[in-house]
């Protein structure tokens, strides 16, 4: 017998480990995974609506803010998420949308309104998009439940209009009461100094004196409802902005006080040339008229009053300074300057209401600007206001469209 033949023995193959089979259709779940987990988290109500206006597709906030669950909506017409009166014009609507589908955002201009599942309204903002399926297009609407930011709206228009009214109420009440009270000042003044002409060599001196005081103190009262009229008119009536010429407003300023600066031998210049600026021209001027005039007035015993004003842009603003060479505000006094009624000299020195400096921060704030001062006491002060060109610009140009 031969031999038996003795095999060779192969040598063992390794297993191979199967690897992941990563092909489109594998890749086309993940991307719906991760598309559903952020529809899911999102903090509005999104539907996805066919054509013929029932709904294919929402996600959780939906339930939430309509109190239906999915079951019930899908499958459902969509106009079940609106208030009966707004169904029609609903139809229509989506009828026009999936003719010509575009972004947009409904609900910014109009009152839109959804309805819960136990029948309650309220505000919602839809915004609206479209993707293209194998059926045809669907649209996509995110729903907002803007009850909260509507009622801020609606309380903000309310205050607004409120205050609308109250200014509208304090200025003719400012205007009436001008008027009520004037009319007696002018009577008791008037008869005054018909006493004091008829009865002329019949008074002593003292006599006189009491009624130059009482003359005296009843024009000080009409100069102080005067001022509070226009302190009044200042906070309350809007700005007129245009473009002007920042030499007219000071040109117009230095002519109304023309009296004034011949009696006390003032020099008023100005630099040149001065800019264009935005801003209500007559108030303005009023407010470079009252820097002057305190130029002018609070002065030291025989000094002739030197006021310059310029003009320049600091940053985006443009700020005026009346500079004077009276006799200075202790800084102390920062936080009175500009108080209604507040004096810091005394009236037979200084004359006047104590109403100027208020006046002028009431109309440039009204510009949207401020108002401050730098002085030393002996030395002269700077009076300074901005006008931003933020807000006078947007106003002017709105009026030049």
């Amino acid at each position: 017998m031969a031999p038996a033949e003795k095999s060779t023995p192969q040598p063992e193959r390794q297993k191979e480990t199967p690897k992941p089979l990563l092909n489109q259709d594998t890749a086309l779940v993940a991307s719906e995974i991760h598309l559903r987990s952020y529809i899911e988290a999102a903090l509005r109500a999104i539907l996805a609506v066919s054509q013929d206006g029932r709904i294919v597709f929402m996600n959780g906030h939906t339930e939430e803010i309509f109190g239906y669950t999915r079951e019930e909506l899908f499958g459902q017409d969509s106009a079940i998420l609106l208030p009966q009166r707004f169904r029609a014009a609903y139809a229509a609507a989506l009828r026009t949308y999936f003719a010509a589908p575009s972004v947009r955002v409904l609900g910014k201009d109009i009152d839109l309104a959804g309805r819960r599942k136990n029948g309650e309204e309220f505000p919602i903002e839809i915004g609206l998009s479209y993707v293209q399926a194998q059926d045809g297009v669907i649209a996509l609407g995110f729903v907002s439940d803007i009850t909260d930011g509507k009622r801020v709206r609606d309380d903000l228009a309310h205050a607004n209009a409120e205050l609308r009214r109250s200014n509208a109420d304090l200025e003719q009440f400012a205007y009436m009461a001008s008027h009520d009270l004037q009319e007696p000042l002018r009577i008791v003044t008037s008869y005054l100094k018909l006493l004091d002409r008829r009865y002329q060599g019949q008074l002593d001196a003292e006599a006189h004196e009491f009624i130059d005081f009482a003359v005296d103190g009843a024009t000080r009262m009409k100069g102080l409802i005067q001022d509070l009229l226009t302190f009044s008119r200042a906070g309350t009536r809007s700005a007129d902005i245009h473009n002007v010429p920042a030499e007219i407003l000071v040109q117009r300023a230095v002519e109304n006080l023309k009296a004034a600066i011949e009696e006390r031998s003032a020099e008023v210049t100005w630099d040149q040339p001065l800019p264009q600026v935005a801003a209500d021209a007559g108030l303005l001027v009023q407010v470079l008229q009252n820097l002057v005039a305190n130029g002018i007035k609070f002065q030291k015993d025989g000094a002739a009053p030197r006021v310059h004003i310029s003009v320049g842009a600091q940053g985006s603003e443009w700020v005026f300074s009346v500079r004077d060479n009276g006799i200075g505000i202790d800084p102390r006094h920062a936080g009175r300057i500009f108080r209604i009624f507040e004096r810091l000299n005394a009236s037979d020195q200084y004359p006047g209401t104590g109403m100027g400096l208020a006046i002028a921060q009431k109309i440039v704030e009204r510009h949207g600007g401020r108002i401050w001062f730098e002085s030393k006491p002996g030395e002269g002060s700077t009076f300074s206001f901005s006008l931003p060109p933020t807000g006078s610009a947007r106003a002017a140009t709105a009026r030049e469209r």
